[in-house]
């Protein structure tokens, strides 16, 4: 009766180490890999599984994980796990110098996003997969930046974020891990640089400020003397309209004046004609008449001196005496 007990007791204990040791339950996007008797015998899916205890037996890896501690900061710690995370993971990697094909020493911050997509080939084909993703991802950090000045560097992260990616993605292929992302989070140079750079970016701006205002000033002159000449131009424009215009009055004017000259001295040589006189003699005293007119009217002409031919004008005077003496009463 105690051995039938005991062995009894025998089998519960197996019953709950097999269920104990033997039921695996594997969450989403987690997986397990199998040995059988030291060999690989399969990989656990998502759900319930079961093995043999005594036969079979998980195969560890190392993992990174991510913990802080009481004082806030986060410390990164690698340790051995049964179970494969299938999503996307990020490597937060420390800063690490790096050297430019012009011998600058800067830190760089790196990320890296990658996914294992083979956990076979992760387990068995490289010892330590974060490790060595981690210095996989150093030394291509260092052979990229090495090839390229420290103005490179700053303005091309994209150029550096793509080779990096490149290259990681390819030499990870062998251990089942597909490198999706590389971003560098910060490129700091030397103090020393950094000033300099501040001092340069400074005296850029500056110029740059210079030029612009030169340019400002320089536009103001050019539109000011555009100003300038369109106004001459439109000035001259102005006083050539008003002596067209003043000449033309003045033309007008004097066109005027002849039509009624010249309406006056027809209807004298009318009159005279019709009393048979000289028209000649009359007009030629009326042009002698305003002529001395015009020789006296000085404001300090004293003496009055006749031309050589005012004989001839007197004469001319008689002639239009005799000429109203000749007209009839009427005219």
């Amino acid at each position: 009766m105690g051995s039938l007990f005991f062995i009894v007791l025998f089998f519960v204990v197996l019953v709950i180490i097999f269920v104990i040791k033997g039921l695996k339950i594997i969450p989403q996007a987690e997986t397990m890999i199998i040995e059988r008797l030291g060999k690989y015998h399969r990989t656990l899916s998502s759900g319930v599984n079961i093995i043999w205890p005594i036969f079979d037996k998980p195969r560890e890896i190392h993992w990174r994980f991510k913990k802080t501690d009481v004082s806030g900061q986060t410390i990164i710690l690698t340790q051995q796990t049964h179970r494969i995370d299938l999503r996307e993971q990020v490597y937060d990697f420390p800063r690490q110098n790096v050297i430019t094909r012009d011998n600058v020493t800067i830190e760089i911050d790196a990320l890296l996003y990658f996914q294992i997509i083979d956990p076979v080939r992760a387990v068995y084909e490289i010892a330590n997969l974060p490790e060595a993703i981690e210095k996989l991802t150093q030394t291509t950090l260092r052979n990229v930046i090495g090839e390229l000045d420290l103005d490179e560097c700053l303005v091309s992260r994209d150029t550096i974020n793509s080779k990096l990616r490149g290259i990681l993605d390819e030499a990870t292929d062998k251990w089942g891990v597909k490198v999706n992302r590389v971003e560098l989070q910060d490129i700091t140079p030397p103090r020393d640089i950094q000033d300099a750079m501040e001092k340069q970016m400074r005296a850029e701006r500056d110029r740059r400020a210079i030029i612009l205002k030169a340019e400002g000033e320089k536009k103001a002159k050019i539109l000011e003397a555009e100003g300038i000449r369109e106004s001459a131009i439109h000035r001259a424009e102005g006083e050539k309209q008003a002596k067209i215009l003043q000449a033309e009055g003045e033309a007008v004017a004097k066109l005027r004046v002849a039509t009624a000259e010249a309406e006056a001295v027809k209807k004298v040589a009318a009159a005279i004609t019709e009393s048979n006189a000289d028209p000649a003699n009359y007009l030629i005293a009326l042009r002698y008449i305003e002529t001395l007119k015009e020789m006296v009217s000085g404001k300090d002409n004293k003496v009055i001196y006749l031309p050589y031919e005012a004989t001839g004008v007197l004469g001319s005077l008689g002639g239009i005496k005799d000429l109203f003496s000749q007209m009839p009463p009427k005219q």
